[in-house]
């Protein structure tokens, strides 16, 4: 699978509306940038969906509230905002791409092998474009031109953050940390995406970022750290090949994003994450999966 880092290509089709899928914090977050800079940035938000449909209420004006997601098409969008859970792209991905072109806020959904494959071909199939939000990933663009040059060997990316910002599933969520810091998964990407899928979103952006290495050799760690109540820490570590001298190219940053305790999704990551919306509305309409 070849995926795209798109940066400063020319217009093909400008998304206009907009629709959210999802009103957590991030959710929110987008409505009310999209209500008050939209715009002035030609952007019109058309609707917003949750799954609990009593979260809107009072914040969301009643004309915008979609009831019923199969329903989207009657809104005529052109650029759906998935920032729920994986398993709406697992669910509804597919039939998403029958009307708008698809920004995923939840790229931990392509960890699934069968989702991938049905974005893809849905995508192929109606002309319309899966964009993957970076998200928390400092360096994405780096990391892919380095992949496409065949200089990436490894490719390793660590989370970090206090024990109550997991939402963790099957056996992630039955350990327990007998001291003040530790690992609760060192390992394939693919192998941590089903189990945490809402803190491995950076993880997966990575492997879809580095498709030479991809899910399968993409190394996820994640740490829980009880010293970092108000904080997510994303390490990212990437080799290339030995050179002459038999050194190999090495890279390692340090990210500390700023969260409200207990909170998933990072402060930094939320302004990314509109960044990344404005930016794929100015991309073209170009089937495939592309980060955004």
């Amino acid at each position: 699978m070849q995926i795209t880092e798109f940066k400063g290509m020319a217009l093909d089709r400008v998304p206009r509306k907009v629709g959210i899928v999802g009103y957590g914090r991030l959710g929110q977050s987008l409505v009310s940038h999209l209500l008050t800079q939209g715009p002035e940035l030609g952007l019109e938000l058309v609707f917003v969906w949750n799954r609990d449909a009593g979260r809107m209420a009072g914040s969301v004006p009643p004309s915008l509230q979609l009831q019923n997601l199969d329903a989207l098409g009657e809104r005529h969008p052109d650029l759906v905002v998935e920032v729920a859970h994986p398993k709406i792209i697992q669910e509804s991905g597919a039939e998403i791409l029958r009307y708008a072109n698809l920004l995923v806020g939840s790229p931990s959904a392509l960890a699934d092998q069968a989702t991938e494959q049905q974005l893809l071909e849905a995508s192929h199939l109606w002309g319309h474009a899966v964009f993957v939000a970076r998200g928390a990933l400092w360096g994405a663009e780096d990391i892919s031109r380095l992949d496409e040059a065949g200089g990436l060997q490894s490719l390793r990316v660590s989370m970090a953050t206090h024990p109550d910002g997991f939402r963790l599933e099957g056996p992630l969520a039955t350990m327990r940390s007998t001291g003040s810091r530790a690992v609760l998964y060192e390992g394939p990407v693919r192998g941590l995406c089903p189990h945490a899928p809402r803190n491995s979103n950076t993880m997966a952006a990575a492997a879809l970022a580095a498709p030479s290495l991809g899910f399968d050799r993409v190394i996820g760690v994640l740490v829980a750290d009880f010293s970092l109540k108000n904080m997510h820490v994303v390490d990212v570590e990437l080799s290339g090949p030995p050179g002459p001298t038999g050194r190999s190219f090495a890279v390692h940053t340090h990210r500390e994003n700023p969260a409200e305790p207990g909170a998933v999704t990072g402060s930094a990551t939320v302004t990314t994450f509109w960044r990344s919306l404005v930016g794929c509305c100015q991309l073209p309409s170009k089937p495939g999966i592309h980060l955004c």
